[in-house]
């Protein structure tokens, strides 16, 4: 079962489902959540599934509600002050719901619990808190849509919030494990500081919820599970790449937003269209880790495949040629619209490559493996760069990308050099920072007062695997996430916490007090008796790391990988975040 369905069903068995009242006059309870709940709710659950168990409508906490006194709400909130204050408001100030069911995605502060206090005990009917602090945003992929983290991790003069922060993605952290019924071994990339303070923090609240709940962590496996905190300075090129696979060139190209892809159908009759890429369409699910030349062979045999199935002569696989098909077909014009997307789709991304991303793909890629596709070693790498650099054509982001990627295979440059670089390709000095920052991760960026020691892991020899010059890159996270399955993890850069466990019940807490209020006993949420490997990386993780969950869940098994971050960021937003690391934060 994936991560979105187990959040989909513990939603529905511990929030909706228990207030259903079958057959009874004034049945319909009316459901708010603030922006955090809303995210999760979206993610994992249909409308129409929410509807059919008795709720009404899905309100949002911020906005301006028509009162509904007759009905009964179902509050899903993050424990913030800011959303707490806003339900309380609700019964002290309005009379805007008969009575409040309050559901808390992770455990409530005490400062905060207090404040429903001020609600008269005639209107507060549940207090729960269900332990799910975070967004699936795949089967294998979750977010704490936490931004900020990025900025109060890395640099140590934004550090106003980050205790606060620390405490709070620990806490999230935790619930994922809580979510998923795994209790863990933790690991962490020592070479990082702060991976050890937070390693810490997690195995606290990973403990409280253990105690709460005896039952996490049991199963066939489940002692060989592990849970990795990595910070994104153990691999800075990655999200430096121009990404050939469907969706990371999407999301990298195409100005997606929300996963929602916005194009014009074209022809006589051209329509704005928008389309949300999501699990919830199998042809995205099928090519959306495949590399953009197999896309667009495939989407055409999926579109030769339909039109034989129903009978209907297709002369090509062009969009106008689709377009008569759905005329011809309006019986089918959803399965064919979907095909029509996707032909969109590839064909814009192909567009795209042709017009001047393969020549940067493959200077990227001689720059990131020190070798060109021949095989031979990269001797003048500025040689490579130059033509780029100069050209007006190319974005100025793609230029700040291509000079960071040459300091990282450089290990770092003089001040000076970069300068000239950075003159050289035309780009204001007030950009220089966007490079410079980098050197917050722990990395080698300017080498004037000496290189830093920095453990690069040695990489894996994959000549038996089939891949495209365009792609021939493989994110670090999947030697990482491969040797972790295999047991060969480096223990020195990536230790235990507390050593290496015999026993994962040698870790459970003796103590069965953790707020026993809010949590029934012995609900396993896995689903799944083999190990699972959570991956969280500090600062972003990219969209081809989230691929690599899948690869490796595919040539692992038992294992399954779930990795996620604090955000999901492209290239371009990871070139901004190093732009603001060291500017003042509200």
């Amino acid at each position: 079962m994936s991560l979105k369905q187990i959040v989909g069903q513990k939603l529905f068995k511990e929030v909706i489902q228990p207030l259903k009242k079958p057959g009874k006059a004034g049945s319909w309870n009316v459901l708010v959540v603030d922006r955090q709940a809303m995210k999760m709710l979206s993610a994992c659950c249909k409308m129409h599934d929410i509807l059919e168990e008795g709720i009404t409508i899905v309100e949002d906490l911020a906005k301006s509600r028509e009162p509904l006194p007759s009905l009964e709400a179902i509050y899903l909130l993050t424990p913030t002050k800011e959303s707490i204050q806003r339900m309380v408001d609700d019964f002290t100030i309005r009379r805007q719901y008969k009575c409040a069911h309050i559901f808390f995605t992770e455990a409530c502060p005490d400062d905060l619990f207090k404040m429903l206090g001020k609600i008269s005990s005639k209107y507060l009917k549940t207090c729960k808190e269900i332990n799910i602090a975070f967004t699936p945003y795949e089967s294998q992929v979750y977010t704490l849509d936490s931004p900020d983290t990025f900025f109060l991790y890395f640099n140590n003069a934004n550090q106003g919030g980050l205790a606060v922060n620390l405490e709070r993605i620990a806490e999230q952290i935790a619930t994922i494990c809580a979510t998923l019924g795994e209790y863990p071994a933790l690991r962490y990339r020592s070479d990082f500081d702060r991976n050890g303070e937070l390693v810490q923090l997690v195995n606290q609240k990973l403990d409280k919820y253990k105690a709460d709940d005896p039952s996490m962590g049991e199963g066939a496996e489940k002692a060989r599970s592990q849970l990795i905190i990595i910070d994104r300075g153990f691999d800075a090129v990655t999200p430096l790449l121009h990404e050939c696979t469907l969706q990371a060139m999407c999301h990298d190209l195409l100005g997606i937003e929300n996963d929602i892809y916005r194009y014009e159908t074209g022809g006589g009759e051209s329509v704005d269209k928008e389309v949300l890429l999501d699990e919830n369409d199998e042809l995205w699910v099928e090519n959306r880790h495949k590399h953009i030349a197999v896309v667009s062979h495939d989407v055409s045999k999926s579109m030769k495949k339909f039109s034989d199935a129903k009978g209907v002569k297709a002369d090509s696989n062009s969009i106008k040629d689709l377009s008569m098909m759905i005329k011809k077909m309006p019986q089918f014009q959803k399965e064919l619209n979907n095909i029509s997307t996707h032909l969109h789709l590839a064909g814009e991304c192909m567009k795209q490559y042709q017009q001047g991303v393969d020549k940067l793909c493959k200077v990227e890629q001689d720059l990131a493996m020190q070798v060109d596709a021949e095989g031979e070693r990269v001797k003048d790498a500025m040689k490579l760069m130059v033509p780029l650099l100069i050209d007006p054509a190319v974005r100025q982001e793609d230029r700040l990308r291509l000079i960071l990627l040459y300091i990282l295979t450089k290990n770092g440059i003089t001040d000076e050099n970069l300068n000239k670089l950075l003159q050289h390709a035309n780009i204001p000095m007030a950009e220089k920072e966007s490079i410079t920052n980098a050197g917050f991760l722990g990395l080698n960026i300017t080498t004037d007062s000496g290189r830093k020691k920095v453990w690069v892991p040695t990489r894996k020899e994959r000549a038996n695997e089939q891949v495209y010059q365009s792609s021939r890159w493989v994110p670090v996270i999947k030697d990482i996430v491969e040797d972790a399955c295999d047991d060969k993890l480096d223990a020195k850069h990536f230790p235990f916490l507390n050593g290496k466990p015999s026993s994962q019940a040698a870790r459970a807490p003796t103590s069965a007090r953790y707020g026993q209020w809010h949590k029934e006993r012995g609900q396993q949420a896995a689903f799944r008796s083999g190990p699972r490997l959570i991956i969280f990386i500090v600062g972003g993780v990219t969209y081809s790391e989230m691929r690599v969950a899948y690869e490796v869940s595919k040539d692992k098994k038992p294992w399954e990988v779930v990795i996620g971050s604090d955000q999901i960021i492209t290239p371009d937003q990871f070139v901004s975040n190093m732009r603001d690391l060291n500017k003042p934060r509200d």
